[in-house]
C-alpha cells in the first residue's frame, strides 16, 4: 500500500513557451551537459546511475486520485495532462543516488493504464515500461524555474530549481505525462547551469527568468 497525501506542486515562476522547446530554442544559456539533462530525450534515471555510480532509488511519496486535471494543488498542472483519458492517478516520487536526492518528479496516468504498467511501485518509470522491451516515444513539451520550499529542504540549497516536463507515447497514444525537477546538486557532476550571456564563462543557477528563452 502506498501513502495518499499528496504535495502542493511547485509554483512556476518562469517556463519557456512549447514551440521554443519543441524547436530546440528554450534555455539557451543553459550550459550543454544541462541542455542534454533537460531538454534530451534520454533517461533521467540512467543518466543519474552514470554520473553517480550509484543505483537510483525511489521514494515514494504518494499515488493518489487526481481529483481535477485542472485543479492540481500548488502552481498549474502541464497542459497535456488534458489529453490523458480520466479518471486519473497522480504519483510523486524523490529520485536518489546513495545519500543524495537529485530530483522529485510527479506523474499523471489514466488509473487504468497506471495498473497495467507501474506493477512496481517503487522502481523507476522507465524500468516499469521498458520491462517487456516495448517501444516508448518521450516528447519534452516544457522547461521551467520552479520554487516550493519543501523542495527546498530536501535538497538542501535555495530554489527557484530547474524542471522539465514531457510525455511518453506508446502506438502514437500518450501514456503519461510526467514532471521533474532537478536538484542544484547536480552541479557537482555536471558543473554550473548556466552560461552568462554573451560568454562562454558558467555561472550557477541564480539566472533571470527574461534571460532564459
Amino acid at each position: 500500500m502506498w501513502a495518499n497525501q499528496l504535495l502542493s506542486s511547485p509554483s512556476v515562476i518562469w517556463q519557456a513557451s512549447t514551440d521554443a522547446v519543441l524547436g530546440g530554442q528554450a534555455g539557451a544559456v543553459l550550459s550543454g551537459a544541462w541542455r542534454l539533462m533537460l531538454l534530451g530525450d534520454g533517461s533521467p534515471t540512467r543518466h543519474f546511475q552514470l554520473l553517480t555510480g550509484d543505483p537510483v532509488e525511489i521514494e515514494l511519496i504518494s499515488m493518489a486520485p487526481e481529483t481535477s486535471a485542472g485543479a492540481s494543488a500548488g502552481g498549474p498542472p502541464p497542459a497535456e495532462i488534458s489529453e490523458l483519458e480520466s479518471p486519473l492517478l497522480r504519483r510523486q516520487v524523490w529520485l536518489r543516488c546513495g545519500e543524495r536526492t537529485l530530483a522529485w518528479a510527479e506523474s499523471w496516468w489514466n488509473q487504468q493504464q497506471a495498473d497495467a504498467y507501474l506493477l512496481e511501485r517503487d522502481q523507476p518509470i522507465w524500468r516499469s515500461l521498458t520491462a517487456r522491451r516495448a517501444e516508448l516515444f518521450r516528447e519534452v513539451d516544457g522547461l521551467a524555474r520552479v520554487d516550493a520550499p519543501w523542495l527546498a529542504e530536501r535538497f538542501g540549497h535555495g530554489g527557484p530549481f530547474w524542471s522539465r516536463h514531457y510525455r511518453f507515447f506508446r502506438g502514437g497514444k500518450e501514456l503519461t505525462v510526467i514532471r521533474e525537477v532537478f536538484s542544484p546538486e547536480l552541479e557537482h557532476w555536471l558543473g554550473p547551469a548556466g552560461l552568462a550571456p554573451g560568454s562562454t564563462q558558467p555561472q550557477g543557477l541564480g539566472l533571470q527568468a527574461g534571460l532564459l528563452q
